[in-house]
């Protein structure tokens, strides 16, 4: 029986490291393709060529053009690493969120927490200009975004919505206000600046620079790593708060604790990426039919396929109106509302 269970345990770890595998060739294999494909298509092989002269100088005999070199390392590259960031942030805060309201429904966008941090980002990006440099925007995003969250909890907790269906409905509540409150400061605008606001509301990875990618890769390793360990306590929310407190955790400061880090990471994200919603809401699904419900496994591969989900949606969104980009969050939405209304459907049999 012993040996039965050591087995199924090392067969289980084997099945694991091989998907993780498998996932980061894959993430691999579309950051390549991504940086090749768009209005000017470049050679796979000068990718991995300008890829490795820059990272290791040296190395390889340029036979490419500047221009060419330029495209692949200051423009492409960086989008899609930040494509990956965003959207691993996103999946991560979906599988956090979704265990601790228990609710397969809650993701960032419906519970108000992008809403909020796109009101921060529109506040700095309009209003009070960058008073702290770059640092202002993913700083007002990440406190609109907080305030969101805290909003949310507060309405929930007035209205006596205890359970989680409740709490999200307190989410779409929420998010319509503060998204009304987004839309009077866009009026309230410059109205020489508030197109590209607009545009950037809808999402898009078009302005990614390599100094912009410190910031959402200093937010998401730390408090990705916060969430990670945390998963026992994950777990045992999953099954009810009554549970939970037997086993010495306190359910109202933790839930409340997942907020505020799912804030940060996500006002981050929307800082520089805009809001881009159904990421969060559909990872935690797909990788719990291929890994199960252990948020020890569904956190980090929720992120990896978040990553890789982002990457080729932003393929989708500059390849189908090329040269014009289509807005991210239009192909994330519309998969979105796909996979949101197949979730209903098979909730309801």
């Amino acid at each position: 029986m012993i040996d039965s269970t050591l087995t199924h345990a090392a067969s289980r770890r084997l099945t694991l490291g091989v998907g993780a595998l498998i996932g980061l060739c894959t993430l691999g294999a579309s950051i390549l393709l991504a940086v090749a494909v768009g209005a000017v298509s470049i050679p796979l092989p000068t990718v991995v060529g300008v890829l490795v002269g820059k990272l290791m100088p040296g190395m390889v005999e340029a036979t490419w053009t500047t221009g060419a070199s330029a495209i692949v390392w200051e423009i492409r590259f960086p989008r899609a690493l930040l494509a990956a960031l965003v959207g691993a942030g996103l999946g991560l805060v979906g599988a956090a969120l979704q265990a601790v309201t228990r609710n397969p429904l809650a993701d960032p966008h419906l519970l108000g927490i992008s809403s909020g941090a796109a009101f921060g980002a529109i506040l700095a990006l309009l209003h009070t200009g960058l008073f702290l440099g770059l640092l202002t925007v993913p700083l007002l995003a990440f406190a609109g975004a907080l305030v969101a969250a805290m909003l949310v909890v507060g309405v929930a907790q007035l209205a006596g919505a205890t359970s989680a269906d409740r709490l999200v409905l307190a989410g779409v509540a929420v998010s319509f206000i503060v998204m009304a409150g987004a839309n009077v400061l866009i009026f309230l605008g410059d109205p020489r600046a508030t197109h590209t606001v607009v545009f950037w509301m809808l999402g898009g990875l078009g302005l990614a620079q390599w100094a912009h990618l410190i910031w959402p890769l200093a937010v998401l390793v730390p408090t990705g790593l916060w969430l990670w360990l945390r998963a026992p306590e994950m777990n045992a929310m999953t099954v009810g708060d009554e549970t939970a407190a037997t086993l010495g955790i306190a359910p109202a400061r933790f839930r409340l604790q997942v907020f505020v880090a799912g804030a940060l990471i996500t006002g981050v994200m929307v800082a520089f990426s805009g809001i881009i919603g159904f990421v969060g809401l559909m990872m935690p699904h797909i990788v719990r039919l291929v890994m199960g419900g252990n948020n020890a496994r569904v956190l980090p591969f929720s992120a990896l396929f978040g990553a890789i989900f982002l990457i080729w949606a932003d393929i989708v969104a500059r390849v189908v109106m090329a040269p014009e980009d289509m807005p991210i969050g239009v192909v994330t939405g519309l998969i979105g509302g796909v996979f949101f209304v197949g979730l209903l459907a098979r909730r309801r049999m």
